[in-house]
C-alpha cells in the first residue's frame, strides 16, 4: 500500500463513517432532527417523528456511500476514485438540499 493510498484511506473512511453515524444518529433521535448547523426543526413542525427522523437517516446513509464507494475504488484506481468522490460530494449536496426538501414536505405539519 502507498503513503498515498493510506492517506486516502485515512480521509475517506472516517467521513464515511461520520456520514453513516450521522444517518444512525437521525434514525434513532427522539426530537426531530435538523439538517443545517445550527437550525432547529421543532416537534410541532413534524406529523411524525420517527418516519421524518428515519427518512433524514436513510438520506445520510445514501450520502455516506460514496465515502466509502470512494475508498474502496482508491485501492485500486486513484484517478477514478477522486473523480466519484468529486462528483458524488459535490453533486450530492444539492441532491441532499433537495431530498430534505421532499422529506421536510413530507412531515411538515404545513402538508396535512
Amino acid at each position: 500500500m502507498t503513503a498515498a493510498t493510506l492517506i486516502w484511506l485515512l480521509i475517506t473512511i472516517p467521513i464515511g463513517a461520520f456520514f453513516t453515524g450521522l444517518g444512525i444518529y437521525a434514525w434513532n433521535r427522539k426530537k426531530p432532527m435538523w439538517f443545517w448547523s445550527g437550525s432547529t426543526v421543532k416537534e410541532s413542525e413534524i406529523s411524525d417523528i420517527p418516519a421524518y427522523n428515519r427518512a433524514n437517516g436513510i438520506m445520510w446513509i445514501c450520502y455516506s456511500t460514496v465515502f466509502w464507494i470512494g475508498a474502496v475504488m482508491g485501492l485500486f484506481q486513484m484517478d477514478a476514485a477522486g473523480a466519484v468522490l468529486a462528483i458524488g460530494t459535490l453533486g450530492g449536496i444539492p441532491i441532499l438540499v433537495f431530498v430534505y426538501k421532499i422529506i421536510f414536505s413530507k412531515y411538515g405539519k404545513q402538508s396535512l
